[in-house]
């Protein structure tokens, strides 16, 4: 009989995640990318982030998130047919997601809030994922909200799902 690993499996299949991760992976940069959730369930939110990150750094096996911000605190989540653990933590950044891969590479992406306007969204992202952001995960947020005239903060008709750079979920 195999033991209980008491990890919970997503209701449903994984979403596409609205990602950007810095193409080069340069080691001179704070973050590898920024990542927009559509919500604060883990359950709903992380496989597709997993699958994803899965395909440009390898198998993750572990993520570490601030305890706050998340709907529930699973600390086991099955995807893909295994089981990762899932660490929180008040001392992270609300706006920081860290993923550990199997191979030791380590993924620090900018969590933007799920109720963040589309224009602000995208440009954190794009800023996060750029090799040459010097600016750390809570003040790119508020950075770029200061860079952004008024009426740029408000929702605009641009796609939902932002592709993740250089790859494609089936």
């Amino acid at each position: 009989m195999t033991p209980s690993t008491n990890a919970l499996a997503p209701p449903s299949p994984p979403s596409t995640p609205r990602l950007r991760i810095e193409p080069t992976r340069s080691t001179r940069t704070l973050l590898d990318g920024g990542w927009w959730p559509r919500s604060t369930d883990p359950l709903a939110e992380l496989p597709g982030l997993v699958l994803a990150i899965d395909l440009l750094h390898g198998p993750i096996v572990r993520l570490l998130f601030n305890t706050e911000i998340w709907d529930g605190n699973p600390r086991r989540l099955t995807v893909g047919g295994r089981v990762l653990r899932l660490g929180y933590f008040t001392s992270q950044p609300a706006s920081l997601l860290t993923a550990i891969c199997l191979n030791e590479d380590r993924v620090d992406l900018l969590v933007v809030p799920p109720d963040t306007p589309v224009d602000l969204a995208e440009a954190a992202m794009a800023r996060a994922a750029t090799a040459r952001n010097m600016v750390h995960t809570p003040q790119l947020l508020i950075q770029l909200r200061l860079e952004q005239p008024p009426a740029a903060s408000a929702s605009s008709s641009r796609p939902d799902v932002v592709p993740v750079a250089g790859t494609e979920l089936p």
